[in-house]
C-alpha cells in the first residue's frame, strides 16, 4: 500500500461584486470584482491515510478476535508503515502524548481472546470496552474492561505502576485488580418475540411473569450495588510485564508487548472512533 505523502495547500477564490461607497454614493459607482481567499484547506497526509485505512480495516474483526488470516496480514502491514513513519521517535520522552484513556481497537495477543468472546458468549452480557489510561504525573496505568447486562453496568480493572527502561519500553509492575460495585442501567424492554433455533416464541402470555423476574432481579441489583468494589491481589508471578510503544500521536497509540503482541488504541474522543 503505496501513497504519495502530500502536504500542498489548496487556495479556493471567491469572486463578488463590490461596490464602493465613497462620497459619490452607492448608486453612483458600478461594481467592481473583488478577489477574495477562503482558508486553505490542508490535504490528508499519507500517515492520516495509513490511519484511517488501518482504522477500516478492523471493521467486523471484534478487536481482532475474528480477523481472518488475510485481514491480519493486511493490518500488520499498515502497521510496519505506520510504524516507519512514527512522529514521536522517542514516546516515553513525550508522556503528555501517553497521558489520558486510551481505548482498544485491535490486538493480537491472544491472551484477551478467551475475554472476548465469552464476553459474547454469555447470555444479556456485552463487552462494551477495553480501555488503558495513563497518569504519566504519577506514572501510573489502569486497564479497564467494561461489561453492560440488562440492569447494570459493571467493570474488571488492574492497576499498575511503570517504569521509564529506554526511549520505547516501559516496564509495568501490577498491584491489585478491582471488580467494580455494579452500576445500575434502565430497565429491560421485553420483546414480544424472540427466535430460538429457528423457532419464534411468543413472549405474550408470560410477559407478567417476565415483569416479576425484573422486579426481583433490580432489587437484587440495587443491593449489590450498595456494596463497595472487591480489590484482589495479583500473583508475583504475573506481576510484571514490558510494553514497547512503537508509534505514538495525538490520536494513535500502536504498542507491542510480550511474546509480540500488537495493540492498537485510539484515544478516547479522537475523530478515528466514529470513522
Amino acid at each position: 500500500l503505496l501513497v504519495k505523502e502530500s502536504t500542498k495547500l489548496k487556495q479556493n477564490f471567491n469572486v463578488r461584486a463590490a461596490v464602493s461607497d465613497d462620497e459619490w454614493g452607492p448608486d453612483k459607482v458600478p461594481g467592481v470584482a473583488v478577489l477574495e481567499e477562503e482558508e486553505p484547506t490542508k490535504e490528508l497526509t499519507e500517515i492520516d491515510i495509513l490511519k484511517k485505512q488501518l482504522v477500516g480495516s478492523f471493521y467486523g474483526t471484534d478487536r481482532g478476535l475474528s480477523a481472518s488470516s488475510e485481514t491480519r496480514a493486511e493490518i500488520v502491514e499498515l502497521i510496519t508503515q505506520l510504524e516507519a513513519k512514527n512522529p514521536t521517535p522517542a514516546p516515553t520522552e513525550a508522556l503528555p502524548l501517553l497521558n489520558g484513556k486510551w481505548i482498544l481497537a485491535y490486538t493480537s495477543f491472544v491472551g484477551l481472546f478467551p475475554l472476548l468472546s465469552r464476553g459474547g458468549a454469555l447470555p444479556l452480557v456485552k463487552l462494551e470496552e477495553i480501555s488503558q489510561t495513563i497518569d504519566s504525573e504519577n506514572f501510573t496505568v489502569q486497564n479497564s474492561v467494561l461489561f453492560s447486562g440488562p440492569l447494570a453496568t459493571t467493570a474488571i480493572t488492574t492497576n499498575a505502576k511503570f517504569e521509564v527502561r529506554s526511549p520505547k519500553r516501559v516496564q509495568i509492575k501490577f498491584e491489585e485488580g478491582i471488580i467494580g460495585t455494579p452500576q445500575l442501567t434502565d430497565s429491560i424492554v421485553f420483546p414480544e418475540n424472540v427466535e430460538f433455533l429457528g423457532q419464534k416464541i411468543d413472549l405474550t402470555p408470560i410477559k407478567g411473569l417476565l415483569t416479576s423476574v425484573q422486579d426481583t432481579a433490580s432489587s437484587v441489583a440495587k443491593s449489590i450495588s450498595s456494596q463497595p468494589p472487591f480489590k484482589f491481589a495479583i500473583s508475583s508471578s504475573k506481576a510484571d510485564s514490558w510494553l514497547l510503544t512503537t508509534y505514538l500521536d495525538d490520536d494513535l497509540r500502536i504498542s507491542r508487548g510480550d511474546g509480540g503482541s500488537i495493540f492498537v488504541l485510539i484515544k478516547e474522543g479522537s475523530a478515528l472512533l466514529t470513522s
